[in-house]
């Protein structure tokens, strides 16, 4: 697809017959059935990726690529069938050559800064980036900037949440980068990725993206999106934890210097230097994450199974019911950011709620089993931007239905009536 607003499709997943497949989800919190709705800061995992990463541990694991006995070169076969298995997912051109491991999205954006951002940024180049970044993609351009003395440039938004592109060529004028969300963590909202891809190209800027949120939630096609590198997690794609993923094109990753040394990521070492080993590896020092990388393959696979374009058409139909449920009962009360049309945002619904402290609401919601997320969401220039200290924030998935959203509702007018 060339941009994150896929169709609106008829709903075709049963989300109460999936949320059988997660086990913490038949979990009581206070007494009350667990109504999980913090996906956007970790998914839950079903059981076909928990007992993936268990029969692995019970009767394969051995370390990779190193040994020639039988259980280590099937280690070596799994891992590496995995990496092939993300890969298609997004559509890589090469998945074996372009799938790096790492050990989350944060430690993908840093090795792009770095291993990029040092071979070819200088002092006065430009990187410009948006107001709705997390932290990710922004903290390690800062710390270029303060080694390098580069620029950086914004891309504002409106009060609706969306990027304002009126003077989007004066701002990618001179850019080496652009660094961008696919889809905002706190507003939800899909950006128009490819055509911004395409504006960045033609001013001559490489195009970083931060796909954490909606590689997850969406159909996800890198050559549409027409990105260079791009970086998502495991663990909010029903994976575990200690996993992310960078993706690159090969040439490009191909021209980069390895981000941290010592083994696996060379072929030679001698007294006067180094030979790094071909690309994915070269960027996989030490030990790489085995056990992890088998689950997120099983994710991906649980993924497949269900459908993207099922899981989108159900996010939509779910966001477009919650944004109307807490509009209808608590009109002016509650403050909604982002864009009003859950066919232009994804299924995450950050909030003010009278002056209630967002950690109050979600210390009220947790005792009637409703998990939702308080504070900043490491995204401290968007809450600038929005005017609050910080949020509290319900994020939706595909094992999530119209219950969950009623419980929510439910819940917050009990934190309305505490707090009157």
């Amino acid at each position: 697809m060339a941009e994150l607003t896929p169709a609106t499709t008829e709903p075709s997943l049963d989300a109460a017959t999936l949320a059988k497949d997660f086990p913490l989800l038949a979990r009581e919190v206070h007494g009350r059935r667990i109504t999980y709705l913090d996906s956007a800061a970790s998914s839950q995992r079903p059981t076909a990726v928990l007992d993936a990463m268990r029969e692995y541990d019970e009767t394969t694991h051995a370390n990779v690529h190193r040994g020639v006995y039988s259980i280590a070169e099937e280690a070596t076969r799994r891992f590496e069938a995995a990496r092939a298995n993300v890969g298609r997912f997004i559509g890589a051109p090469h998945p074996a050559r372009e799938i790096v491991f790492t050990k989350n999205a944060t430690e993908a954006l840093n090795l792009v800064a770095h291993a990029w951002g040092r071979t070819h940024l200088q002092r006065g180049d430009v990187v410009v980036l948006t107001e709705m970044e997390h932290h990710a993609n922004i903290v390690p351009w800062h710390m270029l900037a303060a080694e390098r003395g580069i620029e950086l440039r914004w891309l504002p938004i409106d009060d609706d949440g969306r990027l304002v592109l009126d003077d989007l060529d004066r701002v990618l004028d001179g850019a080496k980068v652009l660094g961008i969300t696919c889809m905002s963590n706190v507003l939800g909202t899909l950006n128009p990725v490819a055509e911004l891809s395409a504006a960045a190209h033609a001013a001559g800027a490489v195009v970083v993206a931060d796909a954490c949120q909606s590689v997850p939630h969406l159909p996800t096609d890198v050559t549409a999106l027409g990105v260079d590198l791009l970086a998502f997690s495991a663990h909010k794609m029903l994976g575990p934890t200690g996993i992310g993923v960078l993706w690159g094109r090969e040439s490009l990753l191909e021209s980069l210097p390895p981000f941290l040394g010592g083994g696996e990521m060379i072929l030679d070492v001698r007294k006067d230097g180094f030979t790094p080993n071909d690309i994915p590896w070269r960027f996989e020092a030490g030990t790489p994450p085995i056990t992890e990388a088998i689950g997120l393959g099983a994710a991906v696979d649980y993924l497949d199974a269900v459908g993207m374009e099922a899981v989108r058409a159900h996010e939509i139909a779910l966001t477009g019911y919650a944004l109307g449920a807490l509009g209808d009962r608590f009109g002016d009360d509650i403050r909604i950011f982002g864009p009003p049309e859950a066919e232009a945002r994804g299924g995450v619904i950050s909030f003010a709620f009278r002056d209630i402290h967002p950690h109050d609401i979600s210390q009220i919601l947790d005792e009637y089993g409703v998990c939702v997320r308080a504070g900043h969401h490491c995204a401290k220039p968007l809450m600038r931007r929005l005017g609050v200290n910080a949020t509290a924030r319900a994020s939706l998935a595909l094992y999530n239905d119209e219950h969950d959203v009623d419980s929510l509702v439910e819940a917050l007018d009990a934190a309305g009536r505490f707090f009157a």
